[in-house]
């Protein structure tokens, strides 16, 4: 038996390779991306998405999230994910179409449309997803979308994935959108606004879209991926709470933000929910959102009637911190819910007052473009019903210190 002992392993640093001749352009367009201040370092998070966070080694108060009810490091809702991978497995294994669609999932659609007032609900891996297949399904080169300046990115690709005449008409200007639907000819027409704008926290004017779609005899689209959860009596969103819920054609949502778990959804008409399931390439074409995800939102659903406290929380919340900014002189826009801009010059602004509230313990997120249009940036506050309201003063009392200096 030999006694040798076994040669150190030597250890190499990694040699990068050198870019392939065609992927050069690449190196001069992030050089670009960096000179205009516009370059997003990814953020290695520690630990589970809450009131405080760890970002990069720091623990800072996080107003950088979409959790906005504090369900996403809940216990139940983790329980409640476990107990549905030990029942369905870790992951869905297939489409929807072929053998990824679970009990859980089913369950889930019929949970989602006793919330909405819906016939049924599709369920999708994203609130992206939803969006883009959604749009590109119902319309095609000979029809019209008008869409809102302000809609998010996944309407926009939609739109442009559908091969239709597509219109924008300026933030919720009903009257400009009226104007391209009865000017231009088209063998459909879709109006698709979301119903709380993610950047601007503004809220479209729902009912005046509804009657829009009526005289136009258009299709309506509302994205409720800011609202659900927060609004209404059963806090299924700003539909529910403007009483229009019967009116609106297609409604889609996200599981990923005030519910704490993740995919998205479209909800409506037993008929439309039967079209998407044989046009909608992304939930047709792609493997079926985790079951487990699917046990984590029919739990958050459980506990939005259980639980109505945390959003009446966060609205009063949202309120007092409007109010402040704005009578200190801070520019916020239209904001009127949980989601608050501060709206500076610069992107090289922006990240000025990002860093300064970081040293300050604060984790508010720099916006630039392309998150929102050339010429604009802003610092996005996403309030949360796990702040209190002293930690919701200190950080206002900073941002009206760096903005306001």
């Amino acid at each position: 038996m030999s006694c040798q002992h076994e040669p150190a392993q030597r250890i190499v640093a990694p040699v990068r390779k050198p870019l392939l001749e065609s992927l050069h352009w690449l190196e001069e367009d992030l050089g670009a991306i960096k000179s205009d201040d516009l370059f997003r370092p990814v953020r290695i998070r520690e630990g589970r998405q809450a009131g405080t966070v760890t970002l990069n080694n720091l623990e800072l108060i996080n107003f950088g999230s979409n959790d906005y009810l504090g369900y996403a490091a809940d216990s139940r809702l983790i329980k409640a994910s476990a107990k549905g991978a030990c029942s369905e497995g870790a992951g869905a294994g297939a489409s929807p179409l072929v053998s990824g669609h679970s009990a859980l999932h089913e369950s889930l659609g019929k949970s989602l449309s006793s919330l909405l007032d819906t016939e049924e609900s599709l369920i999708f891996p994203s609130g992206y997803a939803a969006n883009t297949s959604t749009i590109a399904c119902l319309t095609g080169p000979h029809d019209l979308i008008v869409s809102d300046a302000h809609n998010h990115a996944s309407i926009i690709d939609g739109c442009r994935l559908s091969g239709a005449n597509v219109q924008i008409y300026p933030h919720r200007d009903v009257t400009a959108a009226a104007s391209l639907l009865r000017s231009i000819p088209a063998r459909r027409r879709l109006i698709v606004t979301d119903s709380l704008f993610s950047m601007d926290g503004t809220i479209a004017p729902l009912a005046d879209m509804v009657q829009l779609a009526y005289d136009t005899k258009s299709m309506l689209l509302v994205d409720e991926a800011h609202a659900t959860g927060l609004f209404g009596t059963h806090g299924s969103g700003l539909i529910e709470d403007a009483g229009i819920a019967s009116s609106v054609a297609v409604r889609i949502g996200t599981l990923s933000k005030a519910l704490g778990g993740s995919g998205g959804f479209v909800s409506g008409h037993r008929t439309l929910i039967e079209y998407l399931r044989h046009r909608a390439r992304s939930w047709m074409f792609s493997t079926a959102h985790p079951p487990a995800s699917a046990a984590v939102a029919i739990e958050a659903i459980k506990l939005l009637s259980e639980e109505p406290f945390r959003r009446e929380k966060l609205t009063e919340n949202a309120d007092m911190f409007r109010q402040k900014l704005s009578s200190h002189g801070v520019n916020i826009g239209d904001a009127e819910a949980h989601i608050v801009p501060v709206f500076v010059s610069t992107p090289q602004r922006a990240v000025q007052i990002a860093a300064s509230l970081v040293r300050d313990g604060f984790f508010v997120p720099a916006i630039r473009p392309p998150s929102v249009p050339t010429g604009s940036s802003l610092l996005r506050v996403s309030l949360s019903y796990s702040h209190n309201q002293d930690t919701i003063d200190s950080l206002s009392n900073s941002i009206i210190k760096y903005v306001c200096m």
